[in-house]
């Protein structure tokens, strides 16, 4: 599975034959980052996909030093499964 990431619309993406899965996200402050949505059509479910997707926006934000939050009720859910993983 590749992630790619999608700067002018603000989201991490990976695409699927039934539409894109996708991570929305938004600048909370200058460095803050806010993990918005998650959006994982049914042939991505159960498959890694969100996984891959949360890890894709973590690495981002880790590589310009910026701390997160998560208003995204899956993102949520997934930090506190790895809370070691949080920037």
């Amino acid at each position: 599975m590749t992630v790619q990431h999608d700067q002018q619309r603000s989201r991490f993406v990976v695409p699927l034959a039934d539409g894109d899965a996708q991570l929305v996200y938004a600048p909370f402050t200058d460095d803050i980052l806010d993990l918005q949505h998650t959006e994982i059509p049914p042939s991505g479910r159960g498959q890694g996909v969100g996984d891959g997707l949360v890890r894709a926006a973590l690495a981002y934000a880790r590589e310009r030093g910026l701390r997160v939050i998560a208003t995204c009720p899956y993102v949520q859910a997934w930090l506190r499964r790895h809370p070691d993983e949080r920037p």
